[in-house]
């Protein structure tokens, strides 16, 4: 809270001015913005410049009125009544002489005074509450830049709906001015006093900004005004939250519990103890059952996009969450391997033509949920058990040939997704994994090249065959010479039907035929 004192207004320092301001249906006037201000004060100054630098109109007049702008008609007859008071009109004992001047005539031209310093000349504004010759108290509020609001208040209202006042006014005797210095918003302060007035100050915060009204809170607290503390708690337990404001809310109520914040927090955090992995293990559940295309597509983008962002939290959390991914694993594998031996039994070709499709189409859904786990593992750097449990699955890669490769061709994309991550180092499987992973696994990838190129449209080729080349390139060079020598014998027979492994190969051959000899001339040396 700003610094309180109590003063007396000083007569003939400057003058304080009306400015354009609104007023508000309950009668009260509302301060305008500091922007409004200080553009009224840029063109009073522009003004004031300009009738220095002008000639006097006429020499038999030594006072000259400053025009005053007009005042919203709409404030006559409202309840309590406001209006904006000058200083000519509050100190009539001064104007008196001022204005019995001009009757009598001047024997000769006063001298005009020194023109004062604009730095050292201290800009005013006035601004009244309720009606000044009823009002028995004078707030005075110091702002920013220069800024001097002066409200005509009543010691009743202030005392009835702030502690603050009430607490200040019960240790001093009465006085007719109280001064706030370094207010730091005057604008929310002077509309808050004006909020004492309102029969319901919730009414008044309709359609208010999410941000003003934290302002208004803000000062609301500084005073002790508890009715409109419960107003701006209420609008802001009702009202939606955009992303940035929600940090900001909280901040700003998780200290009113005892105004009862509770509700504006609970949209924010539960009263569970519990970290919701139940929760999260239902909605991964309910993904990988969904048999619905653009239903399943967009939620396991979102669900992945949001896991993401969350990639932070304690060891015991992370580890929790990940044997939870590892579950639905096993799970999608299992079904997998059942739907596998299901597809390959003689039998199944008399069955009806709906039951081939649907056995086919649950091939589909399940490899498809596997590549959505994996990416999932590598996101949170855990997929190396993916990749030794997919090596294992020998029975599965026995079966893969004997399916049509419409329906199986989802299952290399298993496979190119794990050597992708070996090549660029997003997962660390052990030399073991990799060979059995090659060995079991880039024959039925090389066998559905052909549709993955035409018939996946997530399928990017370039970024496959390096990671292919990649992950052979980690293995020892007798590995790699087999592995590349059983790949060319394969390209030269079907050529773009087949993973280009140039690069590996050439990387192969230096290290084969050129690196030994280099080091045998360079031991020679």
């Amino acid at each position: 809270m700003a610094d309180l004192r109590v003063g007396r207004i000083e007569q003939g320092q400057t003058k304080i001015r009306n400015v354009p301001i609104a007023v508000t249906p309950e009668g009260f006037w509302c301060c305008p913005s500091p922007a409004v201000l200080q553009k009224t004060l840029k063109n009073h100054n522009h003004q004031s410049k300009s009738r220095v630098s002008s000639p006097l109109p006429s020499k038999t007049l030594p006072v000259q009125r400053a025009a005053t702008p007009p005042v919203d008609r709409r404030s006559h007859g409202t309840s309590p009544g406001t209006k904006a008071v000058s200083d000519e009109q509050r100190c009539p004992t001064d104007n008196a002489a001022a204005s019995a001047s001009p009757t009598k005539a001047p024997e000769r031209l006063p001298e005009r005074p020194p023109k004062p310093c604009p730095d050292t000349l201290q800009r005013k504004i006035s601004v009244g509450f309720g009606q000044p010759d009823t009002s028995d108290l004078k707030v005075i509020l110091f702002g920013k830049e220069g800024i001097y609001v002066r409200m005509s208040v009543h010691r009743n209202i202030l005392a009835e709906h702030s502690s603050f006042f009430a607490d200040k006014f019960s240790r001093q005797s009465p006085v007719p001015c109280v001064e706030i210095v370094d207010c730091e918003d005057v604008e929310i302060y002077v509309e808050t006093v004006g909020l004492m007035y309102c029969k319901e100050p919730k009414h008044r915060l309709i359609k208010q900004s999410v941000p003003r009204v934290l302002r208004i809170l803000k000062v609301a607290e500084s005073l002790g005004f508890r009715e409109c503390i419960k107003s701006c708690l209420d609008y802001l337990e009702a009202v939606p939250w955009v992303a940035d404001e929600e940090e900001k809310v909280v901040a700003s109520v998780k200290h009113l519990q005892s105004f009862g914040a509770s509700p504006i927090l609970k949209r924010v955090a539960s009263d569970i103890s519990n970290p919701p992995n139940d929760t999260l293990a239902h909605i991964m559940q309910l993904v990988l059952k969904s048999n619905e295309d653009r239903g399943r597509r967009e939620m396991k983008a979102l669900v992945l996009k949001l896991l993401k962002e969350n990639n932070v939290g304690t060891n015991v959390s992370v580890n929790i969450r990940i044997e939870l991914f590892y579950s639905s694993c096993r799970t999608c594998m299992e079904s997998l391997l059942h739907l596998f031996r299901q597809a390959s039994e003689p039998g199944l070709s008399d069955t009806s033509i709906d039951s081939k499709d649907s056995v086919m189409r649950q091939i589909a859904l399940e490899a498809d949920n596997l590549i959505w786990l994996l990416e999932i593992l590598i996101d949170r750097h855990a997929a190396d058990e993916f990749a030794t449990t997919w090596a294992s699955q020998r029975e599965l890669a026995e079966l893969h040939l004997k399916l049509p490769i419409m329906s199986r061709h989802l299952v290399s994309c298993i496979t190119s997704r794990l050597f992708v991550g070996i090549g660029r180092g997003e997962m660390l499987p052990s030399r073991e994994t990799r060979q059995l992973l090659l060995q079991i696994w880039l024959q039925p990838l090389i066998d559905d090249y052909t549709w993955l190129q035409h018939g996946c449209r997530s399928f990017d080729r370039k970024v496959v065959e390096e990671g292919i080349g990649q992950t052979i390139l980690t293995l020892p060079l007798e590995d790699q010479q087999t592995i590349l020598l059983s790949w060319l014998g394969r390209f030269l027979k079907v050529g773009d039907n087949c993973p280009n492994l140039q690069r590996a190969f050439e990387v192969w051959w230096r290290r084969t035929f050129i690196r030994p000899y280099a080091e045998q001339q360079g031991t020679n040396l």
